[in-house]
């Protein structure tokens, strides 16, 4: 140790703590040691076991999963649905719905694949992806899928209202969601599964 070290004391909990720090050494390209750099400091338990990623909720949707009680999760007798334009077949949403022109899953998906509703675009007002809609416990939830023209949320007895793009907004039956070129989604009552 240098002169200027000499009077360094470390504490046993300082001690142990450097006991578990990862130390590279730093070399001119003479070949020479410069010094070490600290590239971080890691609990026993992570140098013995794998750290664990933490995630936080990625969407509105999972942030509301999050508060419902554990008896509300997906034991289902009945499902919301819902129907494009004045098409007679509903899509229901026993499962996540993606709409749009060219719907697609995302490239890493996690849980249950989502239903793909297809719509037509002449004019291409409707994204490939434009919109997703989801039932969590007994709420609808819709989201923009970051949308190039947006979509337009009417509830019953409000004023329209456009999303941002990657907005989520919890709907009610009676809703009516207008993604463009004549495109409207029409949010229908719980029904019993059978």
């Amino acid at each position: 140790m240098t002169e200027e070290l000499d009077d360094t004391r470390t504490s046993p909990t300082r001690a142990a703590a450097l006991e578990r720090v990862e130390v590279i050494r730093v070399a001119h390209p003479s070949g020479d040691v410069v010094g070490d750099t600290v590239m971080s400091i890691r609990s026993a338990a992570e140098l013995v076991e794998p750290a664990r990623q933490k995630t936080s909720p990625r969407s509105v949707t999972d942030a509301i999963s999050a508060f419902l009680p554990a008896s509300s999760a997906p034991a289902r007798a009945a499902s919301y649905s819902f129907r494009v334009g004045n098409r007679a077949e509903t899509v229901m949403l026993d499962r996540p719905a993606r709409v749009g022109r060219e719907p697609a899953v995302t490239r890493i998906s996690t849980g249950v694949s989502p239903r793909l509703v297809r719509v037509s675009s002449p004019r291409n007002e409707v994204s490939g992806t434009h919109l997703e809609v989801r039932q969590v416990g007994a709420s609808v939830i819709v989201t923009d899928l970051r949308s190039t023209n947006g979509s337009v949320v009417t509830q019953p007895g409000s004023v329209p209202r456009k999303l941002r793009q990657g907005e989520s907004v919890v709907v009610t039956p009676g809703t009516l969601v207008d993604i463009g070129d004549g495109n409207i989604l029409h949010i229908l009552p719980m029904q019993r599964l059978g």
